[in-house]
C-alpha cells in the first residue's frame, strides 16, 4: 500500500466515524441470507454489434423501413373501407430475404379467427365477428423493374409473400401492391369501430391496412399472430394517405392535412391558422354548423394526409364531428391540438367536463409529457367514439361518454402513448410494460402537474391530482395488496400480454411497472440520477426498436449503478417486500436499530429516528446491507435517547407488512434519562 493511498483511506475511515447517523454491522455470527439468489448477476442478452453492453445501439445497428402510399374509401351504406396500397420495403439488414411477412390484422375479426375462438362468449367483441375479416383482392410485386404476382400464403391474422428473387441486403428495395376490403366492425377489440349517434356515424379506423412484419436482430421475423389483446410492433417509414369519404364527412387522421383549401372553407382555415397561435379553444366546426361543415362541390371530398418517420397511421370520420384547436409550443416547435367529437360528447354538469375540455386536456397532456423529450409532431388529434382508450401516432381515441378526470385521464395516457411506443418503438407484443407501464408512469406526473399545479384554480377538481386514477393505483399500499394476490404468484410483468390473464393485465402492465420506475427513480436512484438516465434511454432509442435489455443496460449506464437486484425482483419476479424493524439496542455514546429484510424483494429504505428530546435523523440503509444477511444492524451515534424508529417514512415502498416498520421505546422521564 503505498504512502498516499493509505493517508486517503485513514482520512476515508475518519470521515465516516464522524459523520453522523452511520451504518455499523454489527459483529454476529454470519449467517446466510434467504435473499442470497435476489443479488445474483442477472442473466441478460449478450451484447454484440447491434446493441451495445452499454445500452445503446451498436455500431452496426440496423432496422428495415416501409413507406407507404394507401388510397382508401369509405363507403357508409356498407360500412365497408376499400384500398389499394404500395409499400416500398427497404432491406438494411445484413442478409438477403427470399419471403416477407405481412399483418393483416383485420382478419381477427373473421369467423373462426384465434382471436375469435379465445374470445369467450359474454364479451362485448363478440358481435364483431360474425361481420368483419379482411378480403385480399389482389397482390403484386415490383422488383428490378419486374412485376409478377407472388406465391402467398395466409394463416389467420398473417400473410407470408414469397419473392421471386431475394431481397438484397444493405439497402435492397421492392414494392408490394394491393387491393383490399373490410366491413368496419360495431366494436373492433376496443381499438377501432364503429358509433351510432343522432343524425350520423362516428367510425374510427385503425389495424386497417396489410403491414410488414418487423424484421430484426433479435427474432428476425416477428409475426406473432394479433389475438386482441397484444399489441403492435411496426416498421418506421412515411405515410402518404388519400381517404375518400362523403362530403357531408370530417376526416382527422396521423399527419398533416396536405389539402385542406379543398376539404375546408376559407372560414374554416382562418380559424385553423388562428388555433395554430392559440392557447385558448378555437372552433373549427362548431356545435351548430354540424349540417353546413364543408363546400358541397361533389358527392365525396378527398382527404390528404402526409406522415414522417411514423410506425402506423389511423383515421376517423364523422359527418357529425365538432371541431376545435388551439396550440401547444415546446423546444421542438409548435404542435396543433385538435379535439373531434359528437354532440353526445358535450357535457351538461361544469363539475364534470366532457369533450368540450378535450382540447385543454390534450395540450396539458403534449406539454406536461414533453418533460421527457419535446414533442417531435405537428398535429395531437382527440377522437370520442365508440372506443374506450387507444392509441396511434399523433391521435388517440377515447369513448365519447368519459367526464372529469377520467376524460382527462384517458386523453393524457393515449397521447402520452406518442412517447412510448410511437417515438421509442419497443414491442408491445411481447413485452406491454414497455410502453403502457412507461406511460403510466408519466401519467403520474402529468395528472399532478394538471390538477393540483394549474395556474387557474378554476377547473374543475382543482388540487385533486394526488388522488388521479392512476395515482391511486399506484400507491404502494395498493400494489402491495395486488403483490399479494393469488392471481400475482405465477406471472411477472415479463410475461408476454396475450398470456397474461385478463383480469391481471392492468396490474401486469401498467400498475406495477409504473409503480417500479417511481421506486427506482424515489428510492433508489434519486430523482436527478433517474430522470438524467430515462431521457438517455428516450433519445438513444427514439425511432428505433428496444428490447428490455438495452432499457435495463442504459438505466445502468447513465446511473452508475448495477441494478441487477431490481430488474430481477420486480420485473422478472412475483416476489414481495417485507422489511421489520427488530430492535433497538441503546448504548451510551451509541445505538443500533436492527432491520430485517423477510421477504424475496429486496430493496434500499430509509429510517426515520426520532429522539427523546424531539429531534429527528434520516439513516439511509442501501440495499448492500443485505448482501451478506437477512438483517442489519444500523449505528446511530450519539447520546440522545431513541423514542421512536420508522421505516420507509415517506411510503415509498410497497411493503405487505406494515405492523413492522416501526418501533417505540419506553417512556423516557423530562431529563432523557433511560
Amino acid at each position: 500500500m503505498t504512502a498516499v493511498f493509505r493517508c486517503c483511506s485513514l482520512l476515508l475511515l475518519a470521515l465516516l466515524l464522524t459523520a453522523a447517523p452511520v451504518f455499523a454491522q454489527e459483529d454476529t455470527e454470519p449467517v446466510v441470507p434467504t435473499n442470497a439468489a435476489a443479488f445474483a448477476p442477472l442473466d441478460l442478452p449478450a451484447p454484440n454489434e447491434f446493441r451495445s453492453a452499454s445500452g445503446r445501439p451498436g455500431p452496426a445497428y440496423w432496422q428495415q423501413r416501409a413507406d407507404y402510399d394507401i388510397d382508401v374509401r369509405l363507403d357508409p351504406a356498407t360500412y365497408r373501407v376499400s384500398g389499394n396500397e404500395t409499400i416500398t420495403y427497404t432491406n438494411n439488414s445484413p442478409e438477403a430475404l427470399d419471403f416477407l411477412w405481412l399483418h393483416l390484422e383485420q382478419k381477427l375479426f373473421a369467423p373462426g379467427s384465434r382471436g375469435a375462438a379465445l374470445t369467450p362468449a359474454g364479451s362485448r367483441w363478440r358481435g364483431s365477428f360474425a361481420e368483419g375479416g379482411l378480403t385480399l383482392e389482389s397482390v403484386e410485386i415490383v422488383h428490378d423493374g419486374q412485376t409478377y404476382e407472388p406465391k402467398r400464403t395466409v394463416d389467420d391474422t398473417r400473410m407470408r409473400v414469397d419473392l421471386r428473387d431475394a431481397l438484397a441486403p444493405d439497402g435492397g428495395t421492392l414494392q408490394l401492391q394491393i387491393g383490399w376490403s373490410f366491413v368496419v366492425p360495431e366494436y373492433g377489440a376496443d381499438r377501432m369501430g364503429r358509433l351510432d349517434v343522432e343524425g350520423g356515424t362516428v367510425y374510427e379506423i385503425a389495424q386497417w391496412y396489410p403491414r410488414v412484419v418487423v424484421f430484426d436482430d433479435v427474432n428476425g421475423w416477428n409475426p406473432l399472430p394479433y389475438l386482441g389483446q397484444g399489441e403492435f410492433y411496426l416498421e418506421y417509414g412515411d405515410f402518404d394517405v388519400a381517404i375518400t369519404v362523403p362530403t357531408p364527412y370530417t376526416v382527422v387522421a396521423t399527419g398533416e392535412l396536405v389539402n385542406p383549401e379543398q376539404v375546408w372553407t376559407a372560414e374554416q382555415q382562418a380559424r385553423l391558422k388562428t388555433a395554430s397561435t392559440s392557447a385558448e379553444r378555437v372552433y373549427v366546426i362548431a356545435p351548430d354548423e354540424l349540417d353546413r361543415a364543408h363546400p358541397q362541390k361533389s358527392m365525396t371530398t378527398t382527404w390528404r394526409y402526409h406522415a414522417e418517420n411514423v410506425r402506423d397511421v389511423a383515421w376517423a370520420a364523422s359527418n357529425r364531428f365538432i371541431l376545435d384547436a388551439a396550440s401547444a409550443t415546446t423546444e421542438a416547435g409548435t404542435t396543433l391540438i385538435l379535439s373531434a367529437y359528437p354532440p353526445e360528447g358535450v357535457s351538461s354538469d361544469p363539475a364534470e367536463p366532457g369533450w368540450e375540455e378535450a382540447t385543454r386536456f390534450g395540450r396539458a397532456a403534449i406539454l406536461n409529457n414533453s418533460r421527457w423529450l419535446p414533442y417531435p409532431y405537428p398535429v395531437a388529434i382527440s377522437i370520442a367514439g365508440v372506443v374506450g382508450g387507444m392509441e396511434y401516432p399523433m391521435l388517440q381515441f377515447s369513448s365519447v361518454k368519459s367526464r372529469g378526470m377520467s376524460l382527462f385521464g384517458v386523453i393524457d395516457h393515449e397521447l402520452g402513448h406518442n412517447w412510448f411506443p410511437m417515438i421509442v418503438g419497443s414491442d408491445e407484443r411481447r413485452y406491454a410494460w414497455m410502453d403502457e407501464g412507461f406511460n403510466s408512469f408519466l401519467n403520474t406526473f402529468s395528472n399532478v402537474a394538471f390538477f393540483d399545479e394549474n395556474a387557474d384554480t378554476s377547473i374543475a377538481h382543482y388540487g385533486e391530482g394526488l388522488d388521479a386514477r392512476i395515482n391511486r393505483l399506484t400507491r404502494s399500499d395498493t400494489i402491495a395488496a395486488r403483490m399479494q394476490e393469488p392471481a400475482m404468484q405465477d406471472q411477472s410483468i415479463m410475461t408476454p400480454p396475450d398470456q397474461i390473464r385478463r383480469p391481471s393485465l392492468g396490474f401486469l402492465g401498467y400498475r406495477k411497472p409504473a409503480k417500479g420506475l417511481l421506486v427506482l427513480r424515489n428510492a433508489v436512484l434519486g430523482p436527478a440520477r433517474f430522470d438524467a438516465a430515462f431521457m438517455a434511454y428516450i433519445e438513444r432509442w427514439a425511432y428505433k426498436h428496444p428490447q428490455p435489455a438495452d432499457f435495463f443496460r442504459t438505466i445502468e449506464d447513465v446511473s452508475g449503478e448495477d441494478l441487477d437486484w431490481f430488474w430481477r425482483g420486480w420485473f422478472t419476479s412475483t416476489e414481495t417486500l417485507d422489511q421489520a424493524v427488530t430492535g433497538v439496542e441503546q448504548q451510551e455514546g451509541r445505538s443500533v436499530v436492527t432491520v430485517e429484510n423477510r421477504g424475496g424483494l429486496v430493496m434500499p429504505t430509509e429510517l426515520e429516528v426520532r429522539f427523546a428530546d424531539g429531534s429527528t435523523e434520516r439513516v439511509r440503509v442501501p440495499v448492500e446491507a443485505f448482501f451478506k444477511s437477512d438483517t442489519f444492524g444500523v449505528g446511530v451515534p450519539g447520546d440522545r435517547v431513541i423514542a421512536s424508529v420508522r421505516l420507509d417514512p415517506e411510503g415509498l415502498l410497497p411493503d405487505t407488512d406494515t405492523s413492522n416498520n416501526a418501533w417505540t421505546g419506553p417512556t423516557v422521564g423530562s431529563n432523557g434519562g433511560r
